[in-house]
C-alpha cells in the first residue's frame, strides 16, 4: 500500500475489530492467502497458519481461551509494504491468572490488505 493514511486506517480498523472480537471484521482485512505467525511454537517463526480458514480458527481459539482479551492502545508504524502495530496485551487465562504485557504485530501488506501477521509478545515473570 502506498497511501499511509489508508494503511493507518486499515491497521486501526483491524485492531478495533480484534478488540470487539469481530472475526468477520478481522478477516475482511486480510488477504485470501493470509499467513499468521504466532508468538511461540515448534519452529523459529512460531506456529504458522495459512489461508483464511486456518487463520480464523487460530484467532477463534485464542479468543475462546481468553474471552476478555484486549490489545490496548495500538500505535501503528508504516514503511512501504511493511507495518507494525505496538499494543498492550491484557487478558484473563482459563486458570484465572492475568496477563498484562507489551507486544507488537509486524505486517506484510499486499493489495490494500494484511498478507502476513507475525506476532511478538513479551514474557512477563
Amino acid at each position: 500500500m502506498s497511501n499511509d493514511k489508508a494503511t493507518w486506517q486499515l491497521l486501526e480498523d483491524f485492531a478495533q475489530a480484534f478488540n470487539r472480537h469481530d472475526l468477520d471484521g478481522v478477516m475482511s482485512r486480510m488477504t485470501d492467502d493470509c499467513v499468521f505467525l504466532t508468538t511461540a511454537g515448534p519452529e523459529p517463526e512460531g506456529h504458522r497458519f495459512e489461508g483464511q480458514a486456518a487463520v480464523r480458527k487460530s484467532f477463534e481459539d485464542a479468543i475462546a481461551a481468553m474471552p476478555d482479551v484486549q490489545w490496548n492502545a495500538p500505535v501503528h508504524i508504516i514503511q512501504g509494504d511493511r507495518a507494525m502495530t505496538e499494543w498492550r496485551f491484557t487478558c484473563t487465562m482459563g486458570d484465572g491468572s492475568k496477563k498484562d504485557v507489551d507486544g507488537l504485530d509486524v505486517f506484510t501488506l499486499r493489495d490494500g490488505k494484511i498478507w502476513i501477521k507475525s506476532t511478538f509478545r513479551k514474557a512477563a515473570g
